[in-house]
This record gives C-alpha cells, sequence and structure tokens, in this order.
C-alpha cells in the first residue's frame, strides 16, 4: 500500500483529489493533506509518504521550493499543475509524474499505476531526486535527463548529448561516446523539454547540441559536421536562426 500526502492550497482541490484516489486508485492511502509550502513540509517530515501529489503554484512558494527545502528527498512527485512551461520542461527532464488541472481520472490512475509498477521493482524513488538535483545545478549542461528505455529508464547528463534524430514515433540519442539510444518518445517532446538549453531542431528529423557543431557548410540550407563526424542537413527554414546563433 502507497502512502500518499496531498498539498494544495485549495481545500476544494485536495477534496476533488481525495476523492478520485479513494474510489479510482487501488493501493494507495492517503494519509495526510495539507495546504501551503509550511503545513507540507511538516506532513511529509512527519508522515514519510511513497508519493505527494504537488500542486505546483501556490502562495508563498510553490512546489519547487517545497522540494528545495527538505533535507531528504525519498518519495515519487505526482506535479498537479493548471500551466507552466518551466515546470513542464524541468518535470519532462526528469520524467517526473503530472496531471493537469481540471484533472482527468484516466490521467491520474496512470500515474499511480507507474509509480506502483517502480516501487514494486525497487522500492524507492529515482525521478524526484532527479529533478532536486536538476533544480539546485545552476551550469545547465550538467543537469541531467531521464531516457525512458523498456526496461526502465537511463540517467545521462544533458552535456553528453550530440544531436537527437526522428524514426517515426521514436527518437534516437546520440552521445558522446559513440552510443546511442531508441527512446519511445517524440522528437517534438524533447524539443519542448530541452528548449531552455543549447539545443536547437534544424531540420523536421534533427536536433543538435550546438555545443558539438564543429563546421557549417553554405547551401539552400546547408549542413553541419557534428564533433563526432556526422552531417546533418538544416532546412532551408531554420537556416537563419542557426546562424544567429553564432552571431
Amino acid at each position: 500500500m502507497l502512502k500518499a500526502i496531498l498539498i494544495d492550497d485549495e481545500q476544494a482541490s485536495r477534496d476533488t483529489l481525495a476523492n478520485y484516489i479513494e474510489n479510482y486508485c487501488t493501493g494507495v492511502q492517503v494519509i495526510g493533506t495539507a495546504g501551503s509550502v509550511k503545513e507540507g513540509i511538516l506532513s511529509i517530515e512527519n508522515g514519510h509518504p511513497d508519493v505527494v501529489f504537488l500542486d505546483i503554484e501556490m502562495p508563498f512558494g510553490n512546489g519547487f521550493d517545497l522540494l528545495d527545502q527538505l533535507e531528504e528527498v525519498n518519495f515519487e512527485t505526482v506535479f498537479v499543475t493548471a500551466y507552466s512551461n518551466y515546470a513542464i520542461q524541468a518535470i519532462n527532464c526528469s520524467a517526473a509524474y503530472y496531471i493537469l488541472k481540471p484533472i482527468d481520472i484516466d490521467e491520474l490512475v496512470q500515474a499511480v499505476e507507474k509509480i506502483k509498477s517502480q516501487f514494486l521493482k525497487d522500492k524507492k524513488a529515482f525521478h524526484t531526486p532527479l529533478l532536486v538535483d536538476n533544480l539546485n545545478t545552476q551550469d545547465k549542461l550538467l543537469h541531467k535527463i531521464a531516457l525512458p528505455l523498456m526496461d526502465g529508464f537511463e540517467v545521462v547528463q544533458v552535456k553528453d548529448i550530440i544531436r537527437i534524430a526522428a524514426e517515426d514515433n521514436f527518437t534516437k540519442f546520440f552521445l558522446v561516446d559513440g552510443s546511442n539510444r531508441l527512446i519511445c518518445r517524440t522528437l517534438k517532446f524533447y524539443e519542448e523539454t530541452l528548449g531552455n538549453f543549447d539545443f536547437l531542431r534544424i531540420h523536421k528529423s534533427h536536433m543538435i547540441n550546438l555545443q558539438y557543431i564543429k563546421k557549417y557548410t553554405k547551401g539552400k540550407g546547408g549542413f553541419v559536421t557534428m564533433t563526432d563526424g556526422s552531417s546533418v542537413d538544416v532546412a532551408a527554414t531554420k537556416k537563419k536562426v542557426l546562424l544567429e546563433k553564432f552571431n
């Protein structure tokens, strides 16, 4: 049985979520609720939950502030948010879980089932500690990203990714050590996730790490040569924005 704590500044939202969990999420027990960052920290420290359902935007601090103030983060988090670009990018990098308001029951059940499956295998949290580590790292290139694999996930540093290529509904990551990873997510997903890093989508099927461009060759769109020796075409519509990066 997973122990859960709900943290949201709106009483009605907490009541609704508690009702959904009780009626639709088997194997989860709500052991506490809180209406602020301060109350949430106390609830977590006293309750030792397995999972925290955490509203991102709250008065006097947000969900990330709460995680940053904890001495130890050994639980998974399901973030609950109305909308926040930065928040979604940070969450996606760590492969953490989130659901949008108003809460969709199917999305809630899906997130809970993934966490239950994870705890059955490893009995510990991975995604939330990774997110906290990223939030506390000032240098973006040292941030880490969780790549979901068939049997779990692999954590790599952003600085170790040379380029990313679309392969139908999959995405292939090419790393500095010469290896690659085929991920069951679209290039569009990673274009949004890595939007605040030095990555640029220069073609419908390619996104590159600007740190690893070795040479640009002119043409209608031209192409770039990367430090791993690969050549990547530049779409004519992307040529201007690429060249502006180096002006």
